[in-house]
C-alpha cells in the first residue's frame, strides 16, 4: 500500500524538486503574513481629524462718514497781471536814473531824466509862435469889426467885408496850430521825465547814465513787473469745463492752492478769475487764470507751479482708505469683515478719490474693511488681526514746512 502523505511524497520527490519546493511554501507564508499585517494596520489606523482652514491674516480700517474736498490738478505758469518794459518816448541823453535793480515802485514814480535842453527850447518856440498869431488873429477881428459897420453904412464893397471875414477864419486855424505845436512840445518836455507806469518789482537795468536813446527803441531801460496781486495760469481738461463754469455760475469763490514741483508744499491760496472762452483743439483743455494776493512775494513771474482747484465739497459720506479698494473690470468692491471673522465682498461706487482716501456708496459707517492680505483672500475666507508694526521715526520737517526725505 502506497504512502500519501505529504511528506512521503517531499520524500519521494528529487532532490531539486523538493528544494524548490519548500521555497514556495516559504514564499506563500511570507505573503500570507503581508496580507494579514497590512489588513490589521489598515482597521487599527485612527480616523484622521478633518482639516481647519487657517485664518488669513489681513490688516482692518473702519468706514468713517465725513467730508471731502474734490481737486482738479493741473500744471501751472505765474503769470503777472500787468507786465511793462520802460522805453524812452524821445531822443536824447540820459541824465539821471532814479531806480535801483529789484527795487519795489509805485505809479508814477520818477525812474529816469532825458536831457529835457532841446525840447525845452522848442516849447519856448511854440509858445512865441503862438503868442504871435494870437496877436495877428487879434488885429484881424478888429479890422473886422470896422468892416462890418463901414459896410452898413455901404462904404465899402461886400467882397472887401468877405475877405476880412476869411482872413479871420484862416488866423484862428493858424492858433490853433500853433496851440497843438506847443502842445506837443508840451508833451515831448515831458516825456523826458519818465516815470512808471504801474506799481511793480524792476528788473535789470539795461541804458546806464550818459547813454543816448532813441525814440520808441527796442532796448528797454527797464522792465517793471507788477507782482501783488498776480496769476497762475493753468489749463483744465474740457470733460471738467462743465462742472466749473457750473459751480462759477453760483456766485461762489472757488478756492486755488498753489503747489511746488513736488506737490508736497503749499506756497499760496488764490481764487479762480475766469475760464477761456475756447478750447485748444490741439491738447483738448481750455486755460483758466486764478488770482493770489502774493503778499509775500511767494509766487514768481514765470515759475512753474501745480494748481489745485476745488470744485466741491462732499459732505456727510462713507471715507474708506484707497487700498481698500478692489476692482474687477470696471467693478469696483471691498472686503467687509464679518462678526464672526469672515470676510464677505461688497460692491461699491466711487463718488471720488483725494489722496489716499475714497468717498463711495455701498457701505455703513463703522464696517471694517480689509486694506491689507488680499492674496489668498476670497468670500467666506476666515481672517485675523496683523499684528501692529512698529512705527519707524519720523522724519524732521523742513524749515518752510516740507518733509525732507532721507537721501
Amino acid at each position: 500500500m502506497t504512502d500519501s502523505t505529504p511528506t512521503a511524497q517531499a520524500a519521494a520527490l528529487p532532490p531539486g524538486d523538493l528544494k524548490r519546493h519548500w521555497v514556495l511554501k516559504a514564499i506563500v507564508v511570507l505573503l500570507a503574513l503581508l496580507v494579514l499585517w497590512l489588513i490589521v494596520r489598515a482597521f487599527s489606523k485612527p480616523k484622521a481629524k478633518p482639516s481647519v482652514p487657517q485664518a488669513i491674516p489681513v490688516a482692518i480700517a473702519a468706514v468713517t462718514v465725513g467730508s471731502l474736498d474734490v481737486y482738479l490738478d493741473a500744471l501751472g505758469t505765474v503769470t503777472p497781471v500787468y507786465t511793462s518794459t520802460i522805453v524812452s518816448r524821445v531822443a536824447g541823453e540820459i541824465t539821471e536814473v532814479h531806480f535801483k535793480e529789484g527795487q519795489i515802485v509805485k505809479k508814477n514814480d520818477l525812474l529816469a531824466v532825458i536831457d529835457p535842453r532841446p525840447y525845452e527850447a522848442a516849447l519856448v518856440q511854440g509858445q512865441g509862435q503862438l503868442a504871435r498869431d494870437q496877436a495877428s488873429l487879434k488885429n484881424a477881428r478888429i479890422d473886422l469889426g470896422r468892416y462890418q459897420n463901414a459896410y452898413k453904412e455901404h462904404a465899402i464893397p461886400q467882397q472887401q467885408l468877405a475877405t476880412q471875414e476869411a482872413t479871420v477864419e484862416q488866423d484862428v486855424g493858424t492858433v490853433k496850430l500853433d496851440q497843438g505845436n506847443l502842445d506837443a512840445a508840451q508833451v515831448n518836455v515831458d516825456y523826458t521825465r519818465i516815470r512808471a507806469p504801474i506799481d511793480g518789482r524792476v528788473g535789470l537795468r539795461n541804458i546806464d547814465p550818459g547813454n543816448v536813446v532813441a525814440a520808441n527803441g527796442t532796448t528797454g531801460l527797464c522792465v517793471i513787473t507788477q507782482l501783488q496781486p498776480i496769476t497762475v495760469i493753468f489749463t483744465i481738461a474740457e470733460d471738467e469745463i462743465g462742472e466749473v463754469t457750473a459751480q462759477m455760475a453760483t456766485g461762489r469763490s472757488m478756492q486755488v492752492l498753489a503747489l511746488d514741483r513736488s506737490k508736497t508744499h503749499q506756497i499760496a491760496v488764490g481764487s479762480l478769475i475766469t475760464v477761456d472762452n475756447q478750447v485748444n483743439t490741439t491738447t483738448g483743455t481750455v486755460r483758466a487764470r486764478a488770482t493770489f494776493p502774493n503778499t509775500k512775494n511767494e509766487l514768481f513771474p514765470n515759475q512753474f507751479v501745480n494748481a489745485r482747484l476745488l470744485v466741491k465739497t462732499l459732505t456727510d459720506v462713507a471715507l474708506v482708505p484707497q487700498g481698500a479698494v478692489q476692482r474687477n473690470n470696471d467693478v469696483a468692491f471691498v472686503y467687509i469683515v464679518q462678526a464672526d471673522s469672515t470676510v464677505k465682498t461688497q460692491n461699491i461706487k466711487i463718488l471720488a478719490t483725494e489722496g489716499e482716501t475714497s468717498a463711495v456708496t455701498g457701505v455703513n459707517a463703522g464696517d471694517r474693511l480689509v486694506t491689507d492680505g488680499f492674496d489668498k483672500l476670497q468670500n467666506g475666507s476666515k481672517v485675523s488681526l496683523k499684528p501692529a508694526q512698529p512705527k519707524s521715526a519720523a522724519p524732521a520737517p523742513a524749515a518752510d514746512g516740507a518733509v525732507k526725505t532721507p537721501g
